[in-house]
């Protein structure tokens, strides 16, 4: 079996999209499991007791109380990676935390009536370099882009308080089952986002190579080509039929697609037509 070719890396500073669009860029399975999640029963209910109660704004205070918010003062340069994303994406500037944690993750909350808000784990700063780490603010600012704020915001309490849900048995786990279908489908969305801000496939691989299995001590060591090889035959494995069995009982329960999967989504995304439209189209010089 021959190897594709390399990845390119980018040769310019990325461009401004004004005017970009969310749907010029949502994946096709974002947007099915948007429109399935919207005619699921009860969604309507969890809306209200989730969103409508304290749980949202307890969260809010527990983040503003416990972590550091990052903007012209604090954390000067990592404000400016948000700023510059922005302004590429078209979107107003959120809040943006950095929050002590030694498993490297970020997340969005947008709850209603409230400023949206995002929150970097402190062991992305240690991991990631800092074009790595804009791609990461860039996923999270694509959360935002598509309007995923209600759901999304729904999800991330799901996982991150569950014990504050009214719910029970069946009922809850068909919802949180959907929610979570839901997210993993939007997540191929956001990377999506993080590739337009950064406009260099590699940095966005990159991001995901490292979260699979980085280190600070090991991160300046791996190799991005490698691990798209090692992608391509994982998907080299859907002909058998029992090990493509296995792959769907191993999605099940995430909140992110598997990172080898993501990472040849962006691969065949940055080599599209379509991408390259959308830079032709909505692409300006930029800093």
């Amino acid at each position: 079996m021959s190897s594709a070719p390399s990845m390119p890396t980018a040769s310019s500073k990325p461009r401004l999209l004004l005017g970009l669009r969310a749907d010029e860029f949502r994946h096709p399975v974002d947007l099915q499991a948007t429109r399935s999640l919207q005619q699921l029963p009860g969604l309507g209910l969890l809306i209200q007791n989730l969103l409508g109660s304290t749980a949202g704004e307890m969260f809010y205070l527990d983040n503003i109380a416990s972590s550091i918010q990052i903007n012209e003062q604090q954390l000067p340069e990592v404000y400016q990676l948000l700023v510059q994303a922005c302004r590429i994406l078209d979107l107003e500037v959120p809040q943006l935390y950095v929050r002590q944690n030694p498993v490297p993750n970020a997340y969005t909350f947008a709850m209603q009536g409230k400023k949206p808000f995002i929150v970097l784990h402190s062991s992305l700063l240690d991991l990631l370099e800092p074009k790595e780490l804009q791609a990461v603010i860039a996923h999270e600012l694509g959360h935002l882009k598509c309007n995923h704020g209600v759901y999304l915001t729904m999800a991330n309490l799901l996982v991150l308080s569950t014990s504050l849900l009214p719910f029970g048995g069946l009922f809850y786990r068909a919802l949180q089952d959907q929610l979570l279908h839901w997210l993993r489908c939007a997540e191929f969305t956001c990377d999506r986002a993080a590739l337009l801000v950064t406009q260099d496939a590699r940095t966005v691989i990159s991001v995901l190579m490292k979260l699979c299995g980085g280190s600070p001590q090991l991160a300046a060591k791996l190799n991005v080509d490698a691990f798209l090889e090692q992608a391509r035959t994982y998907e080299e494995l859907d002909s058998d039929l029992w090990q493509l069995e296995l792959k769907q009982l191993q999605t099940l329960g995430r909140t992110h697609p598997l990172p080898v999967l993501r990472a040849r989504e962006i691969e065949r995304w940055f080599r599209s037509n379509t991408y390259q439209q959308i830079l032709e189209r909505h692409g300006v010089p930029a800093f």
